[in-house]
């Protein structure tokens, strides 16, 4: 089969690999589309990923068309979402439900063979089967969806909020748009991005703005969060949480980035800075929310490549042009 592969840090091909065989509760999914993240990137950049070649991949959808001799509950024909995450079930943190902290933490996508290729495998646990009405090439929403669902289960959660968002690509519109049903003020975005900003716009943010300063918010925010991984974001951003709120590192920085906090500052005001790790028993609940509308695909998806086009789709979400971009094999 063809297959994106990240062959060492910097280079990636198409090429051909292996077909995947399902073992006795796998299925092999063909995938009808593949989302590109930040994950991405890191790994294009040598990070997160153990070891190379690999073939990225880890936010998917498609249709099962080969399943293990002890799969029950799906068929060939299926329509699925999967769950990259491959937790081990017996670690410290898995025993304490908290798999996405696991030891041995491996994921589709980042440590085994992903979704940008013809064909991927996939545990039956992980598979969220999709409604007749959601086109699996849209459902692979559905897992940034889940760690947007993750990070609203760290965050306390009370009417009358404000929210403050950094960045408004797929993550931070996806974190508007579940503020905007988890009791939400105000709701306001900040991104360099005009384009960006004009989609949150769209989606009915309360302002969007290329700086805080031009917030009226003299009392800061209730709840601030990162989507963007970048130092200058954060560090502005600690400075906007308002007395008892809290912060939410949601966006992925890179390994070497650093920001001062004031712990005086942290005490007085009695603010919270916490962060979300990907999925944690937020999968289904984000395909259930999908399936019920929460977002409107035709607005999250901005661009689809086919799979020979990975390398172009990739070094065009790392200059920032587009929502989210799917690979569709």
């Amino acid at each position: 089969m063809r297959a994106a592969v990240v062959v060492t840090p910097g280079k990636i091909a198409i090429e051909e690999v292996p077909d995947p065989a399902p073992g006795p509760t796998d299925v092999v999914v063909k995938p009808a589309a593949v989302g590109i993240c930040g994950t991405d990137l890191h790994i294009m950049d040598g990070e997160f990923a153990p070891s190379f070649p690999i073939v990225p991949g880890h936010e998917f959808a498609g249709e099962i068309v080969a399943v293990g001799s002890a799969v029950t509950g799906y068929a060939v024909g299926d329509q699925v979402a999967v769950d990259p995450s491959l937790y081990c079930g017996y670690c410290y943190y898995c025993k304490r439900a908290r798999g996405n902290q696991c030891e041995n933490w491996a994921a589709i996508g980042v440590t085994v063979g992903g979704g940008a290729a013809e064909f991927v495998a996939a545990p039956m646990a992980n598979l969220f089967k999709l409604p007749s009405h959601l086109a699996a090439r849209d459902a692979a929403l559905i897992e940034p969806l889940s760690c947007a669902v993750r990070g609203f289960d760290v965050l306390p959660r009370a009417m009358a909020t404000s929210y403050l968002i950094y960045g408004s690509g797929t993550m931070g519109l996806m974190m508007l748009e579940l503020a905007k049903r988890a009791g939400a003020e105000s709701v306001s975005m900040v991104d360099l991005n005009p384009a960006r900003l004009e989609t949150a716009e769209r989606l009915g943010c309360s302002a969007a703005t290329t700086s805080a300063a031009e917030l009226d918010a003299p009392r800061g925010f209730d709840v601030v969060i990162d989507c963007t991984g970048a130092e200058a974001a954060i560090r502005d951003g600690l400075s906007r949480v308002g007395r008892g709120g809290t912060f939410l590192q949601f966006g992925v920085s890179g390994y070497d980035a650093r920001v001062a906090i004031e712990p005086y500052e942290i005490y007085r005001r009695e603010i919270t800075i916490t962060g979300s790790m990907a999925v944690l028993h937020s999968f289904d609940r984000a395909g259930q929310l999908l399936a019920a509308g929460v977002l409107d695909p035709s607005i999250f998806v901005s661009h689809r490549f086919p799979l020979a086009d990975y390398a172009q789709a990739l070094d065009q979400f790392r200059a920032g042009v587009g929502r989210k971009i799917l690979i569709e094999p």
